[in-house]
């Protein structure tokens, strides 16, 4: 059975007042490789049926969510009975509403009748080729690479008993690569994140650890304290993807978040940046597209299954370096005060007006200061400051005069991304990356490399 035949199956099956039935297929293929040697290799696949199933009774509206995953033809039934009796059992939905229907979404069902995609193993044999060519140059030159290279496509069809079918189809990709030198004393990281890995240079990760392996043959160790820092993208973006995902409408109402204004409401229209800093979300931009509609499994804080269908369109959560926005669904916006909806979109970029610099141009124009190759452990500290601390991790390097003259040890690092927003002192121009700490999470990103005065370096880190 088709997945559109199984939401068609579900939806008739059910009994309910209203009825969501969302179908996923998932295929993954992957490569690792260790000591310049490839390692394994698979592809596997997977499929999922939730079911939510409303009630709308004089007492108040009740839902049940039901997932499964593997579901044969003859088990949708039981989906849906299960998710039926999951709502006859359930406390009233405080974010209850109308379910879509079909009049408001004709953009999103015109391939909905096509067979799902998938991805395989293909996908990756130009990237194995070039990674041959590289690991055995690595090998005459004294390093080791380690890594992996994923791919995935999932496809998702939504449909609902007022006549929504919505569908989408979403590739993400990802490479890690290590290097490191013979005697494992020195170590890089860089990855990048894809759609279907046409755009992935190894060869450029490669030189780029190459010279990181090089600036770290000379080691100076420093004391912790506040220093001038350069971020590169890849760790910009896991301090502003921490900074998104805390934003949510409904703590924020509650008084719980960096972004509650003292006595009530919110920080909506306050400053957070000297600098006309951007930071947006777009199921249309280029090279990160995603989802253009709600899909939730499961209601949150943020998130409602009532939603579920609902379109999302461009949002720009700061707007010239001003809070502008929350992530919401159509019941915590209310809760808020919010003129309208804003879902959670996934995907993020951040930029500031006119910024064409890079990091090479960054640090040449840097006095003194460290440059930060990577974050990883991030964890946070103080909601109410949006306080997070981590570590640093394969290089931390002391740029003087200019140039890049060595290494020093890691950090364990306290500060905050709204904070550090307060502090920029450059930002550069933006591009995709790869988030280190959220990439198993979060791969659509485009960031620049920025400055930051006085960050946060709150002691010295073991790590490597």
């Amino acid at each position: 059975m088709t997945p559109q035949e199984t939401v068609e199956r579900a939806l008739a099956a059910s009994g309910s007042d209203d009825c969501v039935a969302i179908a996923d297929e998932k295929s993954t293929a992957n490569l690792r490789w260790a000591g310049n040697t490839l390692t394994t290799n698979g592809v596997s696949s997977s499929r999922q049926l939730t079911v939510i199933a409303v009630a709308r009774r004089a007492d108040g509206v009740r839902v049940g969510v039901v997932s499964r995953a593997g579901v044969r033809d003859d088990q949708i039934d039981d989906v849906v009975r299960a998710a039926e009796d999951a709502a006859a059992g359930a406390p009233p939905a405080e974010d209850a509403a109308e379910i879509p229907g079909a009049d408001n979404h004709r953009p999103f069902v015109g391939n909905w009748d096509s067979p799902s995609g998938a991805t395989d193993i293909s996908v990756l044999r130009d990237f194995a080729t070039a990674l041959g060519e590289i690991m055995r140059g690595a090998q005459t030159s004294g390093r080791k690479l380690y890594g992996f290279a994923e791919h995935q496509l999932t496809s998702t069809f939504l449909g609902t008993s007022a006549g929504l079918r919505a569908r989408h189809d979403q590739p993400a990709g990802r490479v890690e690569l290590n290097a490191k030198s013979a005697d494992l004393a020195r170590s890089a990281w860089t990855g990048a994140a894809t759609r279907d890995f046409a755009d992935v240079d190894i060869a450029a990760l490669d030189a780029g650890l190459a010279e990181r392996l090089d600036w770290a043959k000379r080691t100076v160790s420093l004391e912790p304290g506040r220093y001038e820092t350069l971020l590169p993208p890849t760790a910009v973006a896991d301090l502003l993807i921490y900074l998104y995902w805390s934003a949510g409408a409904k703590e924020t109402a509650e008084g719980r978040t960096v972004f509650s204004k003292p006595g009530g409401g919110t920080r909506i229209g306050e400053r957070l940046s000297p600098l006309p800093v951007t930071l947006a979300s777009d199921p249309a931009a280029p090279g990160l597209g995603c989802a253009p509609f709600v899909i939730a499994h499961a209601s949150g804080d943020d998130l409602s299954v009532f939603d579920n269908g609902l379109p999302l369109s461009r949002t720009e959560w700061i707007r010239a370096g001003e809070l502008s926005a929350l992530p919401s669904s159509r019941y915590s916006a209310r809760l808020a005060g919010l003129p309208a909806m804003t879902p959670e979109i996934d995907n993020l970029t951040f930029s500031a007006a006119e910024s064409a610099g890079t990091l090479e141009s960054m640090i040449a124009s840097t006095r003194r200061g460290l440059l930060v190759t990577c974050l990883w452990y991030i964890r946070e500290v103080d909601p109410q400051t949006l306080l997070l601390t981590g570590l640093t991790r394969d290089g931390v390097y002391l740029v003087e005069n200019g140039e890049v003259t060595g290494a020093v040890n890691n950090f364990r690092f306290n500060e905050s991304p709204v904070g550090m927003l307060g502090r920029l002192g450059e930002v550069g121009a933006t591009g995709p990356t790869l988030p280190r700490e959220w990439g198993d999470y979060f791969t659509r990103a485009a960031m620049p490399p920025i400055r930051v005065d006085g960050f946060n370096m709150s002691s010295v880190s073991q790590a490597s």
